[in-house]
Order: structure tokens, then sequence, then C-alpha cells
């Protein structure tokens, strides 16, 4: 029985789902929680296919290099959130809080050690040690295995990040481009196949992570199902943004 002191959030857990329809979902919830029309949500997803996730104001030939994107069947989307291009694929879970504001730090650095720390119990859990590195970094042994952004919009915040578990690191060190216009990526990067020796199960690494969030910020995640608003929208979003040309190669 769930502690009758412990705030109730909801659990939407996609499963493998397309870059646009999960980048839309993502967007969807977030409006649905600024209208207060659901309750603070915790969103899980795998992408079905790789994806190079582009920041907001990102310029997708500085960060992506096409050609090699294109050879490998690796789509781009444009994230809602700043920051620098993601790769993703399908062995990566990726994770998104989408919450009352006022549950963060109006401070940045302090936001992003909330959310990181429960990441890094879910992964204590999996018997993994790991380490806050300002701002959104997530390593294991000086290694990264996790990375986040973040936006703040109308009384709600979107947090959303990856954690990457059976992740094709050398597709990363190939299609993404450094600050500098380069192919080489400058951080390490680990996956917890290379940390644990098998790559562990989604379902476990999922309630793993739940775990973790939940004993971090003292509440209980309830699976829970989308709304008719929020599937509405996600079905606009789809057709009228992230499947555009016009937005995701925008800049």
């Amino acid at each position: 029985m769930a502690d009758s002191a412990r705030a109730v959030w909801r659990l939407v857990d996609s499963g493998l789902i397309s870059p646009e329809r999960s980048a839309a979902t993502d967007e969807a919830i977030l409006n649905a929680r600024i209208r207060r029309v659901v309750p603070d949500t915790v969103h899980f997803y795998v992408r079905d296919r790789p994806c190079v996730s582009i920041g907001h104001n990102g310029a997708v030939g500085d960060s992506v290099d096409i050609g090699e994107a294109t050879r490998r069947g690796t789509e781009i989307i444009r994230r809602l959130s700043g920051g620098s291009a993601v790769y993703t694929d399908s062995g990566q879970l990726i994770f998104s809080l989408i919450l009352t504001d006022t549950l963060l730090s109006a401070n940045i650095e302090k936001s992003y050690s909330t959310v990181c720390s429960a990441i890094m119990a879910g992964l204590s859990a999996l018997g993994v040690r790991a380490e806050h590195k300002l701002i959104n970094d997530i390593l294991v042994g000086g290694s990264k295995i996790s990375g986040s952004a973040q936006l703040r919009r109308g009384g709600a915040v979107l947090h959303h990040g990856t954690l990457m578990v059976d992740t094709d690191l050398d597709a990363i060190a190939s299609v993404i481009r450094s600050a500098g216009g380069g192919r080489d990526v400058p951080k390490k990067l680990t996956c917890l196949r290379d940390l644990l020796g098998v790559a562990p199960d989604m379902r476990i690494v999922k309630s793993s992570i739940a775990k973790g969030i939940e004993d971090s910020f003292n509440v209980t995640l309830k699976p829970g199902q989308l709304i008719s608003e929020e599937s509405a929208e996600i079905e606009e979003l789809v057709e009228g943004k992230y499947r555009l040309r016009e937005w995701n190669y925008r800049l």
C-alpha cells in the first residue's frame, strides 16, 4: 500500500516509440501540466530507431554529420529544450519529469542536481556507482552515462534525459559533431552493458530508475494513461511539427 504521506505522480510508459511521437508526447504532457489537467508525471520511453535530438536553437549542420546520419538511417528531431545534440537509439532509456516548477529549485544547478541524484539512486540499485558532474551529466568512472536538459514554461518544468543501457557508442562518434565542427566527441562515454558485462533488461532498468525517483522525491509513481486531450494534441504535434523538415532542420 502506498504511503499516505507521499504525493502520487503519474507514470506514463510509452514503451518503444518513434522519435517524432516521443517528442510530441513530452510536449503534450507539458502543456497539459501547465493547464493543470494532469498530475505531475514521469514519462519513460525508448526510441524505436536511431535519432539525433537537436537542442531548440541548435544548428543541424554544426551538430550532425548529415551524410553519415543518412547512411546509418538516423533521424533528426528538434526538441523543445536547449543544449547540445544527443544521439539516441533503442539501447537507451529516456526519462522525462514533467512537474510543477515549485518541486524543483529555481537555481538551475540545484534543479539539475535534484533530478540527477534520483537517477543516480536508481543506478545504485543496479550496482552502478555514479556521480553528478555539473551541470547536467552523470558519470561512472569518469565516463558519461547520462545527460539531460530542462525547460520551464507556464509554471511547469520539463526535465528529460537519457540513460545509456545498450547504446551503439561508435555511432555517436560517427554522427555527432563536436562544438568545433569536428567528428570527435570530447567526452568519454559508457553504458550499462559495458559496466555490467551484459545489457540489463530494460524493464529492470525502468523499475530501478522509478524507485530512485520515488525515494528521492518521496512520492509514489502510479502507472497511468494519457488523457484524451494529450492524445489529441500528440497527433496534431506529430503531423504539424515533429514530422516537418521545416521544424527539425529550421537552423
